[in-house]
């Protein structure tokens, strides 16, 4: 920030103060998820869909998984076909529209999500354990607002 304000002594970089700590938070939080999920053959975005698949409790769409993971539908594809090569996910054709492909869980891909899901709450205790829990609290609280402000947003410019 104040080599900006030494590059541009008149911008306004208020609010650089918090989206660059954001965006630095989420790329540290990113490399450690990433680090404890390796051994496991994962990274945290193939994580997150098969934490998506176990969580929803039923078959999901690839375009499901793009609303709930936020993620392209290329980066979608491209770790949904990583995971399939894999045996962790399986893909069917939709009964009503067989252009449609619907994902499920297989029993390997179950057995992993759910094995890994522990240490992976335990990372983030273990992360967020220098912090309060009434500053964890006021910081969850903040992000929500947030976030359904940028979600209201973003939506209405898409």
């Amino acid at each position: 920030m104040r080599q900006w304000q030494a590059v541009h002594p008149g911008i306004d970089i208020e609010t650089m103060a918090l989206i660059g700590r954001i965006n630095r938070c989420a790329a540290l939080l990113q490399q450690a998820a990433d680090a404890r999920l390796r051994p496991e053959g994962l990274t945290r975005a193939e994580f997150d869909l098969l934490g998506t698949l176990r969580r929803s409790g039923r078959s999901l769409t690839p375009g499901e998984l793009v609303r709930e993971t936020f993620a392209s539908g290329a980066a979608v594809t491209k770790r949904l076909r990583a995971l399939e090569e894999r045996g962790l996910v399986s893909r069917q054709a939709d009964s009503r529209d067989g252009r449609v492909s619907r994902l499920t869980l297989t029993e390997e891909g179950r057995e992993l999500t759910d094995r890994t899901q522990p240490a992976q709450l335990e990372l983030e205790r273990s992360l967020l354990s220098g912090l309060a829990p009434d500053t964890r609290a006021e910081l969850a609280d903040g992000l929500a607002t947030l976030l359904l402000q940028l979600e209201g947003r973003l939506d209405a410019a898409r």
